[in-house]
């Protein structure tokens, strides 16, 4: 994944003049997540609460976050694309500072997606959170 951070996420958003390139963006980031192993989509590294299925991987070394995620639906992979952007690498004390609230809704992404796939981006959210508190 190539995206420096969730600020240049935000910026690319703002460089479209529609919410149809928006979503094509948002599917293309999506595309670019690397492919996790069939072997690690499993139950237990499900997230709760999401409407397609996430997978949700993480690992925490030195007291950095890293993970590996996946979805069955591509707008999803995006979404799961901004998370990477936000919290990959990050260590455990500045998670609590990223204000991924305040990036969701300055990209637009409260108003333009379903109740359900915002739902799922804050289970997403929630879980990273817990994972790392």
């Amino acid at each position: 994944m190539t995206l420096e951070s969730l600020d240049e996420v935000v910026e690319n958003f703002s460089l479209f003049d529609n919410w149809e390139e928006r979503y094509r963006y948002l599917i293309d980031i999506g595309r670019k997540l690397p492919n996790i192993d069939e072997t690690l989509k499993r139950d237990e590294y499900l997230v709760r609460g999401c409407t397609s299925r996430v997978w949700l991987i993480p690992n925490i070394t030195d007291n950095i976050f890293h993970f590996q995620a996946d979805s069955d639906a591509h707008i999803v992979r995006g979404l799961v694309a901004i998370l990477m952007a936000a919290f990959q690498g990050k260590n455990l004390d500045d998670i609590k500072s990223v204000d991924i609230d305040s990036a969701f809704k300055e990209i637009g992404l409260d108003k333009h997606l379903s109740a359900n796939r915002r739902s799922g981006f804050f289970s997403m959210v929630e879980k990273i959170r817990d994972l790392t508190s």
